[in-house]
């Protein structure tokens, strides 16, 4: 009798997702970390009522004596650098999609083309329909931008992230400072920006009321024009070409396979782990002193100098979040923490369905139409509550996956990305461990 034929291969060039064997686990850990910063951070300057600042600064919500530590900590450590994270991973999770691409001889512009038109879909209707804060559809118009820096040599896309990360901020400053005097006098430009205070302080006050009281009507329509506002000053440039060029890191550092493969790298690891620190500390020590004796009328606001403030700033949450990503991947190296850490695998394998949930979980929370709980915690209440519920999300991941291959919103970004509903429930003989891989 002939033997059987085999089965047919499967074409190495089929566009198809990756598969549960091509996760890096250390990633989602990673993700999963810099998820609960973004949580964290989300609610503390925007929900809580605490951004836009109120006139009389945020002293009022810090009721209790720690407060006020607890805000300086969370300046301190936090704020910034878990969206810096979050968008290196993005830049690397390009990264990794180029390569398997490329080991399969796939094209891989049609592939993110589509990936990030999805995703700017998902971004907008979270926009509008949820929470002006929305960074999924930056990301998807920064990640179009991202395909342009594809083919460049490693030394191109570090000078370029630089000058994209350090660059911009001062560029942008000083051309606010100095452009509008070739057309006018200092002191009609000091009438004009006094004018636009009190015009931006009477929209917040505004805005801020329907948020605590309205209806979720009503904040549809004031979430949309705070969006608008956004958009229209020309900072909001920064919002994409900042991210830009951190997506640029990630890219540079999956193309180097720094946390695919850190074993190899712990040298670099170690050094990243030290200078990020030293630069963090110095950089955030400068920003937050410079800001409070700026606001105490120690420093002019016109001096010169204040201009490197917003690099240096940015130096500070880029040392910061290089200290927290090299120190997460020493440790993961390390047997009795790996297994610790792998508890955020889950949650950060659903980032995406996480990050949505947030958005509702926030504003059932602290808007007029849930709770309505804006303005009336303190920091540590408000960062405690929230931190609590990161983990009961995290809980939620693991149950989640024990049971299907994706989140919700994963599966539906897979299904419309790769035009077909993709298989969503595990099979049997696949374990947890399985999923997170």
């Amino acid at each position: 009798m002939d033997p059987s034929p085999p089965p047919a291969p499967s074409d190495a060039t089929e566009i198809r997702p990756a598969g549960a064997h091509e996760r890096v686990v250390f990633l989602d850990v990673l993700r999963g970390f810099a998820l609960c910063g973004v949580f964290m951070s989300n609610v503390y300057m925007h929900f809580s009522g605490r951004y836009p600042p109120p006139k009389e600064g945020v002293a009022p919500l810090l009721p209790s004596p720690v407060d006020p530590a607890v805000h300086a900590l969370y300046e301190f450590m936090l704020a910034g650098k878990a969206m810096t994270l979050f968008a290196f991973l993005f830049g690397l999770g390009f990264a990794l999609q180029m390569g398997r691409a490329q080991a399969r001889g796939a094209a891989v512009l049609p592939l993110y083309t589509r990936r990030l038109t999805v995703l700017l879909c998902l971004g907008l209707t979270h926009l509008f329909a949820l929470w002006y804060g929305d960074i999924l559809s930056m990301y998807a118009v920064a990640g179009f931008l991202l395909l342009l820096f594809r083919d460049f040599s490693s030394k191109r896309l570090l000078v370029w992230s630089l000058v994209l990360i350090l660059g911009v901020p001062l560029v942008l400053t000083m051309l606010q400072r100095f452009v509008p005097l070739l057309a006018s006098s200092a002191e009609t430009l000091q009438a004009v920006a006094k004018q636009e205070r009190a015009q931006a302080e009477a929209f917040q006050k505004q805005a801020q009321a329907v948020f605590d009281h309205g209806s979720y009507l009503e904040t549809l329509r004031t979430n949309a024009a705070v969006h608008m506002k956004r958009v229209l000053r020309p900072v909001y440039f920064t919002f994409l070409l900042i991210p830009l060029g951190k997506f640029l890191l990630g890219l540079l550092a999956g193309r180097h396979r720094l946390l695919q493969e850190p074993g190899p790298h712990q040298p670099l690891l170690r050094k990243l782990l030290g200078w990020g620190l030293l630069v963090g500390v110095v950089g955030n020590g400068a920003s937050l002193a410079v800001g409070a004796l700026t606001r105490a009328g120690h420093i002019p606001r016109g001096t010169p100098w204040l201009f490197f403030m917003p690099t240096v700033s940015e130096l500070g949450v880029l040392g910061l979040a290089a200290f927290y990503m090299a120190g997460f991947a020493l440790l993961f190296q390390r047997a009795s923490w790996q297994k610790g850490l792998s508890v955020l695998a889950p949650a950060g394998q659903m980032a995406l369905t996480n990050y949505l949930c947030q958005t509702v979980i926030s504003l059932l929370l602290f808007r007029g139409y849930g709770l309505g709980l804006g303005g009336k915690l303190g920091a540590l209440a408000c960062l405690t509550l929230i931190f609590s519920l990161f983990w009961v999300q995290v809980g939620l991941s693991h149950l989640w996956l024990s049971r299907f291959r994706f989140g919700p919103a994963e599966w539906l970004w897979r299904s419309l990305t790769y035009g077909k509903a993709q298989p969503m429930r595990r099979p049997p003989d696949m374990t947890p461990a399985d999923v997170a891989a």
